[in-house]
């Protein structure tokens, strides 16, 4: 696997009220495991486009049998205890002892990144130790290795403190830091009309299919608004 980047997928299985809650709040928890399902479909596709190796990284190890569903081309390794920052770096630690050197971490909730996103990312570690592609709100949606992290268990995750906080803590490490092409986390319902403009004219299959279930979205909500 020298050389070569490893995707890394890391997530939860879509379930009713579990994760996005913030949508659920303002879409009901049926819409928010609709979408989620759809943004899962999202990365699997962009799975099945990858050159190298892939790994699904399931947060409950009970959920191992079902992320080896999700692709036959991808292998699986559940993540280790522990709060985001000790899981992420665990999980990093136990995919170098298996043999990948390059590795490229993402959620499940960034539809919206393309495969320039992707080949900027695999590009860039030729020229730098970690590669960021930096978030709107101030985190990160790909985060990439190929050295190994500085201690991530202090880091304030899923705050707009993040990002900050990861670039320094490898520059503080003598880390070389790259950065890609901005990106975005799905989190709120504004969220979804930003992803729809960036949708059009995506030829993507899975991309094509959530484009029309956040145009039904989008059309009750101007339907109820109007009623108002």
């Amino acid at each position: 696997m020298q050389n070569q980047v490893t995707l890394v997928i890391v997530c939860k299985r879509p379930k009713l009220h579990q994760g996005k809650q913030r949508l659920a709040k303002t879409l009901g928890a049926k819409t928010a495991l609709r979408l989620s399902e759809g943004f899962l479909r999202c990365v699997v596709e962009d799975i099945n486009d990858w050159k190298g190796p892939v790994v699904v990284s399931p947060a409950n190890k009970d959920d191992v049998s079902w992320a080896e569903s999700l692709s036959e081309k991808a292998d699986v390794v559940a993540q280790p205890s522990g709060n985001l920052g000790e899981r992420m770096q665990g999980l990093d630690r136990q995919l170098r002892a298996m043999g990948h050197q390059q590795v490229l971490f993402l959620g499940t909730d960034v539809p919206m990144l393309t495969p320039e996103h992707y080949a900027e990312a695999q590009n860039a570690f030729s020229s730098a130790d970690v590669v960021l592609s930096p978030a709107s709100d101030g985190g990160v949606t790909l985060m990439g290795s190929g050295k190994g992290w500085p201690d991530l268990e202090h880091l304030h995750w899923s705050t707009d403190r993040l990002g900050k906080e990861l670039v320094d803590a490898c520059q503080d490490e003598g880390l070389n830091v790259g950065f890609i092409k901005d990106s975005y986390d799905i989190d709120e319902e504004a969220d979804l009309k930003r992803l729809y403009a960036d949708l059009q004219g995506d030829q993507r299959p899975q991309r094509i299919a959530l484009l029309k279930q956040l145009q039904t979205i989008i059309e009750i909500e101007n339907k109820e608004t109007e009623h108002v």
